[in-house]
């Protein structure tokens, strides 16, 4: 392996502040963190994310360049999770656990209600650089409690162990997780969210629906997928038939132009978002 992948993996590039971000899938969430800080300085902002920004100047976002041409869609897939979640909190849900967390920051920047607890789940190396960055420990502060763990392993006794209470209402988040997992690995960790949720929990993911079109180059996003060792290794042409199977009632599977029209960007709707089908949905647990 050669320098510069090197750099890419474990490294800080030459525009970083010099923090070391974890390997592989790990990368991909500063190229999130970017899409979120560009989408907080529009005028026309569909949320405000004062915190991305840190990610991105600890890491530089050349590395995640290609990552550039999905911004629009990260925007419009982050308003969608964030009203999701904030209605459900709302609604009776009162633990959120976000998997895979990454650099999310939901944590902290939502208005929640009071007395919910958001559990972030996620390696624990991702974990520490996140709160590093932010210069916070990752020990529970203002609702929040980090929880390292291996989505391939035993992550529920981990999270049980956290204080996570099965026997309450959850609202569950699979953001950009998914597609880098088997389909075997997806079907397990469906399954194990669906035996820790009391009826009425609610459940948003995100999949790559392979009959989206997209007509655009995306060869640059490959080439950094490559690059990392983070290629997608499922896509899910039916989400919402597959939360079905595993118990879940879908409440809100829009197309890519629902979704544009939803947030007031038909105007952005080209072939570099994608057109027809979508891969985001969020559902029900009703027994």
């Amino acid at each position: 392996m050669g320098e510069l992948d090197q750099a890419r993996l474990g490294g800080a590039p030459p525009h970083g502040d010099g923090r070391r971000l974890p390997e592989g899938v790990g990368l991909t969430a500063v190229g999130v963190a970017l899409a979120r800080a560009r989408e907080s300085a529009r005028d026309d902002r569909l949320f405000d994310d004062p915190y991305a920004k840190a990610f991105v100047d600890a890491v530089g976002d050349e590395t995640v360049a290609g990552m550039k041409i999905f911004g629009g869609y990260i925007a419009l897939r982050t308003a969608l999770f964030d009203d999701y979640l904030l209605a459900a909190a709302r609604g009776g849900c009162s633990q959120v656990v976000i998997l895979a967390a990454g650099l999310d920051t939901r944590a902290l920047r939502l208005d929640w209600p009071a007395g919910t607890r958001v559990f972030e789940i996620d390696l624990p190396d991702v974990l520490a650089f996140k709160y590093d960055v932010l210069g916070e420990s990752t020990e529970p502060t203002r609702g929040r409690t980090a929880v390292p763990a291996d989505l391939r392993e035993d992550w529920g006794a981990a999270l049980t162990a956290a204080g996570f209470s099965p026997q309450a209402p959850t609202a569950w988040l699979a953001e950009g997780l998914l597609p880098y997992l088997t389909e075997t690995d997806n079907d397990r960790l469906v399954d194990r969210v669906g035996e820790l949720s009391a009826l009425g929990s609610r459940f948003g993911i995100e999949v790559v629906n392979p009959t989206t079109t997209y007509r655009g180059d995306v060869s640059g996003f490959k080439r950094m997928q490559s690059s990392i060792n983070a290629p997608w290794r499922s896509t899910q042409p039916d989400p919402s038939g597959w939360l079905v199977r595993h118990g879940w009632r879908p409440a809100d599977a829009p197309t890519m132009e629902e979704l544009h029209l939803r947030y007031g960007r038909e105007a952005f709707l080209d072939e570099r978002t994608g057109t027809g089908a979508g891969g985001l949905v969020t559902a029900v647990r009703e027994g």
